[in-house]
């Protein structure tokens, strides 16, 4: 070996390694701090076209705001989107956007049939809202919710929501103003009516019954058992059947509201909203 050259190569490591030790005894004060998850929120939202975080509001506000508050920050069913985990860690709409278009039976939230722009919209919306939420607490993910601002559950047209419950709504296929929704104003108000009539946790099971006719009636399950099949109908009467006289079919009635989630209009649901207040 020679003795020369295997000296300068300990040098060398020497002189590295003192290198080393000097550069890792520098100050964190001459080290640029990597951004802290607040500052990498705001750097995210504030990439937002102002136009596009305006249309994910309004569309947030028509599709999204009974459950999540009207400005994501959450409602009565909903949850705070603002504090969300699966928000922080949406890029681009890779975590919202199955969700929107998925729903999530198990939690009530039904699937929304939206476009790609819809999507992109609701994205901007919501994570400017969490960094307006983070700003406001301080970076803190405190608070609480806003809920939703009962003045929003006022505008709508009676009349015009009348017309919808008798017409393309459905409704009066298996409810009645003088039926089971008598004196439904009086015993619901605000927000908790729009629940009601949104997602009514305790509705009674829909039932069709077909006769040996070929008659079809419909109506609400009151009884069932081996023997016999009764219902309420529209009119608030209350009728059965022997079992062996006729087929039936039960749907929950919370699907078939679910079901109309994505078909509402935000027209639709404010005007249906002020013809039951008219229920009293």
């Amino acid at each position: 070996m020679n003795f020369l050259s295997s000296t300068r190569h300990g040098r060398t490591l020497a002189v590295l390694l003192v290198s080393l030790a000097t550069s890792s005894a520098q100050t964190p004060a001459n080290i640029k701090p990597s951004p802290s998850g607040v500052e990498q929120i705001a750097a995210a939202a504030k990439s937002y076209a102002p136009e596009m975080v305006q249309q994910g509001k309004a569309l947030f506000r028509k599709d999204c705001s009974f459950c999540h508050g009207r400005d994501a920050g959450g409602g009565e069913t909903g949850p705070d989107l603002t504090r969300s985990k699966l928000v922080t860690a949406d890029v681009d709409g890779d975590k919202i956007g199955p969700v929107v278009r998925n729903g999530r039976p198990d939690k009530g939230m039904p699937p929304f049939d939206c476009s790609d722009q819809e999507i992109a919209s609701l994205v901007a919306f919501i994570h400017t809202q969490q960094i307006n939420a983070l700003a406001s607490a301080g970076g803190r993910k405190g608070g609480g919710r806003k809920g939703v601002d009962v003045s929003d559950l006022q505008t709508g047209n009676a009349e015009a929501g009348k017309r919808y419950f008798e017409g393309a709504g459905g409704c009066a296929t298996c409810h009645s103003p003088t039926g089971d929704l008598a004196g439904l104003a009086s015993r619901y108000q605000g927000l908790e009516l729009e629940e009601q009539m949104l997602y009514p946790k305790r509705a009674k099971q829909k039932i069709s019954v077909t006769l040996a006719s070929g008659e079809a009636v419909t109506g609400t399950l009151a009884y069932l058992d081996e023997f016999t099949v009764g219902l309420i109908d529209s009119t608030g009467s209350y009728r059965s059947w022997r079992m062996r006289d006729v087929q039936y079919k039960v749907d929950p009635a919370l699907n078939t509201h679910v079901e109309l989630f994505p078909k509402y209009t935000d027209a639709d649901v404010h005007n249906l909203m002020a013809y039951l207040q008219t229920l009293r």
